[in-house]
């Protein structure tokens, strides 16, 4: 079976690694242009292409799906299936339609529970003890085709973004590799999204990003863990310094009546007041600084007991 390969971040590489491992013929890995970053602002490919460079796969970075270039490279291609993991774009129709057996999507959520672009993130800012993976037929509509494999995994109550996106891209490329299987067996048995019981995980932006303690000291520590370790939640000191936290966990006192946001307690960790409960901030990324242990930061002298985080 001929397969093109699309993705783009680490999380497609696990699905990408298993293929190559499993002695798939991948005919061509299709991934995003590569993008200025850091401080120079220099070229760097994405992980997948860097990846597929280094095993000597064919690489195709389109700007668009939609022109006669690309129809091009399809045909010259002819795949009988695209797998496509993260790849950051929309496919047309015409690029759903060509393959015989369709495009198989690798989704980090057990759908329809978690459509969009941040599934893992939105799950465990959300507190779910559990999520999963979803191989889907690719339809027109955004995560609305129709499923194929599912494997559940369980959140721990610690577990952060980058815990669960480990995880969730080991168990994703298993299950692509059944669906392959199935496929070629012709046992896949598609099931139909209920539209009813679905839910969206849309982009994370800024604002996601900053705590309201106000809210339980669970839901705190759960937005902290699913924002780790990028982009990061963030609050404020009282200077208006930016106070990004990288590690939380829920405390074990009472907030003591205390106002949302208020530093009880400086130590190892630092202890803040919560609308419910505390939470104690274990590793932090102060403004213009490296991340660091929470005890660093205290012995910084930079935050004092009774300062109002916000």
């Amino acid at each position: 079976m001929r397969i093109l390969f699309m993705g783009t971040p680490d999380f497609a590489l696990f699905t990408l690694r298993a293929l190559l491992e499993s002695g798939r013929e991948v005919v061509g890995v299709v991934t995003q242009p590569d993008k200025p970053r850091g401080r120079g602002y220099a070229l760097l490919p994405p992980p997948v292409k860097a990846y597929a460079v280094e095993k000597g796969l064919a690489v195709y970075q389109p700007e668009t799906l939609k022109d006669s270039a690309f129809d091009e490279t399809l045909r010259a291609l002819a795949p009988d299936v695209i797998v496509v993991v993260a790849y950051g774009k929309i496919l047309p129709q015409a690029v759903l339609d060509f393959p015989r057996y369709g495009c198989i999507n690798v989704h980090g959520s057990l759908l329809p529970a978690y459509r969009g672009a941040a599934p893992m993130q939105r799950a465990i800012i959300d507190g779910c003890a559990e999520t999963g993976v979803t191989t889907m037929q690719m339809a027109a509509g955004l995560d609305t085709g129709d499923m194929l494999v599912k494997r559940a995994v369980a959140i721990g109550e610690n577990d952060n973004f980058e815990d669960i996106h480990d995880r969730l891209g080991a168990v994703g490329a298993e299950a692509l590799l059944e669906t392959l299987d199935l496929l070629e067996r012709g046992e896949l048995h598609p099931v139909v999204q209920d539209g009813a019981k679905a839910t969206y995980a849309a982009k994370i932006e800024k604002a996601d990003c900053l705590l309201d303690f106000t809210k339980s000291a669970r839901q705190v520590h759960d937005r902290v863990r699913g924002l780790s370790p990028i982009p990061l939640a963030f609050t404020h000191t009282p200077d208006g310094k930016l106070l990004k936290v990288v590690e939380s966990r829920v405390g074990r006192g009472d907030n003591r009546g205390a106002a949302a946001g208020t530093v009880l307690a400086l130590g190892d960790t630092v202890t803040v007041a919560c609308g419910e409960g505390t939470v104690e901030l274990l590793r932090l990324l102060p403004e213009g600084k490296g991340r660091m242990s929470a005890a660093d930061y205290v012995r910084g002298r930079r935050i004092a007991v009774g300062d109002i985080l916000k």
